[in-house]
């Protein structure tokens, strides 16, 4: 089972956390896949979580996250790009999920399913589509533990990073207290986190950059590397 005690006490600390998102894995060898990127270095788990509905896209859901959360000590983030997630979250969390990230879109009272997370013991997370600006979380803003700026259409691995969101991140950063992550998610690699983390993102997912590459460990270091020095 998970070796994260506390999972706020986890994302508290401001320093910056790579978390692979296993949607771009193998999924014949899940097992050994995670395994690699936890001995690789990573820092966190990112999960995909589609329905076809909110998203056009279907990835996986409660059974896989059963199968993997022993395999696994990684602090594990649900990203629910799902519709109904107040109905479908705490099922999630009680498979092994330490996270949770939901869409507003979808959710139509966010502070209930917030209590609700809390009350599971799990973190929160809000995720913002390109579409979606950053004003519609500001009533709830300081409840939540992370904040994630989408700088992909969700759906699908593998898409070129949407430049003009880094505004939404500049925009965000001050609005955040210092325990509390800003993530960014949707092609980020060694050629643009940089700028990533130059605007103000801690926490970065990294599907494609970390799985496809031919040695994980290298490219979550060299990833590490560019991030920090763009951290100053």
């Amino acid at each position: 089972m998970t070796s994260i005690k506390n999972a706020k006490e986890f994302l508290r600390q401001p320093r910056l956390r790579i978390a692979p998102s296993l949607l771009a894995s193998d999924f014949a060898r899940l097992a050994e896949e995670l395994q690699r990127i936890e001995s690789a270095g990573a820092d966190m788990v990112h999960l995909d979580i589609m329905d076809g509905h909110y998203v056009p896209n279907i990835s996986f859901g409660v059974p896989i996250i059963e199968k993997i959360r022993p395999v696994c000590s990684l602090f594990f983030d649900a990203h629910l790009m799902i519709e109904e997630p107040d109905r479908y979250a705490e099922s999630f969390v009680k498979a092994g999920a330490n996270g949770v990230t939901f869409h507003t879109e979808v959710c139509p009272h966010p502070a209930h399913l917030i209590e609700k997370l809390r009350g599971w013991g799990a973190t929160v997370g809000v995720g913002l589509n390109p579409r979606t600006p950053y004003t519609v979380v500001e009533e709830f803003l300081a409840d939540v533990d992370l904040v994630n700026v989408m700088t992909v259409e969700p759906g699908f691995g593998g898409q070129k990073f949407l430049t003009p969101m880094l505004d939404k991140v500049r925009a965000l950063k001050p609005r955040l207290r210092p325990d509390q992550r800003l993530e960014v998610d949707g092609g980020v690699n060694s050629a643009t986190i940089r700028d990533v983390v130059a605007a103000g993102a801690d926490t970065i997912v990294a599907g494609t950059a970390v799985f496809r590459a031919a040695d994980p460990a290298a490219a979550i270091a060299e990833l590490r590397t560019l991030g920090a020095a763009a951290a100053g």
